[in-house]
């Protein structure tokens, strides 16, 4: 009597049949090949399904800064170490959309106008300089604005929202974009409303320290803002007492590459936003163990024989009226006489 399915394949548990292994040696081979098959179709097919995995695997680039400037070309930071151009002094000059007639003022007057003269301006002094802007949602704005680099080739391009109330994080977004980009002595944060003595900050950064962790500016201390209605209103009064501590005025101030480097270092919100940029790169001075080094020279209300910046302090937080300001002085001969500076012609 035949047996059932169930009853055979108990029986192929304890004794198989000369038959029975007859047919698994032949379905065996069967699956053997059918696999060979697959595997071969694979091996011949692989190349071309491999780069499509690829493209739907996240990027490794992690750029946040498309720089573009004499001496330097394109440079992106990516994974790994980019090429970083060798400096005494990288000066970032913060600007920002509305500030198209003040770029234009100073490029006829401290800043070379094209990229032959800024290569000789850096060769001169050993200085690097880039205007900073961010970004915009304005299609407009950004138009123009890649109009103006195409023509001067002078910008330090950051990914990073470009408002007035998110200075401090631009600020940071500098520091690290130059890091990434220069390997400079110094990173020097300037703004576009100030007439510059290239050859003088030069001499400054020139100078041997003993302290590798430098923080330069023109220190100040004043009373903390708690008026909403002012300008420089801070909302974390309460934390900072009625005096804010010693720290830089913000239009310029520098600070040497270790203290960047543990800028850099620094996680994400590991440190505290205040309002105002100079009150929050100050604070983090505090924090670590940095030498101040005042310098009055860096903000002179009018041209000497040792102003290194000029701006109208106290009245404006820059030149007032920087655009006509920055003209006129240059007409001076205490302003304008340094062979690094730019010519009129």
């Amino acid at each position: 009597m035949p047996s059932s399915p169930k009853f055979f394949h108990a029986q192929h548990r304890t004794s198989p049949s000369p038959r029975r292994s007859t047919v698994l040696i032949l379905a065996g081979c069967l699956l053997i090949g059918f696999s060979g098959f697959i595997f071969g179709l694979v091996a011949i097919l692989g190349p071309g399904i491999s780069p499509k995995r690829c493209s739907n695997a996240e990027p490794r680039t992690v750029r946040v800064v498309w720089e573009r400037g004499a001496g330097g070309g394109n440079a992106n930071g990516i994974d790994g170490d980019p090429k970083r151009h060798k400096i005494m002094g990288f000066v970032g000059i913060q600007t920002g959309f509305g500030s198209v007639g003040r770029r234009r003022s100073l490029r006829q007057t401290w800043m070379p106008s094209d990229r032959q003269g800024l290569q000789r301006l850096e060769e001169a002094t050993g200085l690097a300089f880039r205007f900073v802007i961010g970004k915009t949602n304005d299609k407009s704005k950004m138009s123009e604005l890649k109009k103006e680099v195409a023509e001067y080739d002078d910008f330090l391009l950051l990914d990073i929202e470009e408002e007035y109330s998110k200075l401090p994080y631009k600020t940071i977004a500098f520091f690290k974009a130059a890091y990434a980009l220069f390997d400079s002595d110094f990173y020097v944060k300037a703004d576009d409303d100030i007439y510059l003595r290239p050859d003088r900050l030069s001499l400054l950064l020139a100078k041997d320290r003993s302290h590798s962790q430098t923080y330069i500016g023109c220190m100040k201390k004043g009373p903390v803002f708690t008026d909403p209605k002012l300008k420089w209103y801070e909302p974390l009064s309460y934390l900072l007492g009625r005096e804010y501590f010693f720290h830089a005025y913000g239009p310029i101030y520098a600070l040497s590459a270790d203290v960047v480097a543990s800028l850099i270092a620094l996680r994400n919100n590991s440190f505290r936003m205040f309002s105002n940029e100079d009150v929050t790169i100050g604070a983090w001075m505090l924090a670590m163990n940095v030498n101040h080094e005042n310098n009055q020279a860096l903000c002179e209300p009018d041209c000497t024989q040792t102003s290194i910046a000029v701006w109208d302090i106290p009245k404006c937080s820059g030149l007032c009226n920087p655009e006509k300001k920055l003209l006129e002085l240059h007409q001076k001969e205490s302003c304008s006489g340094s062979p690094t500076l730019a010519s009129d012609d």
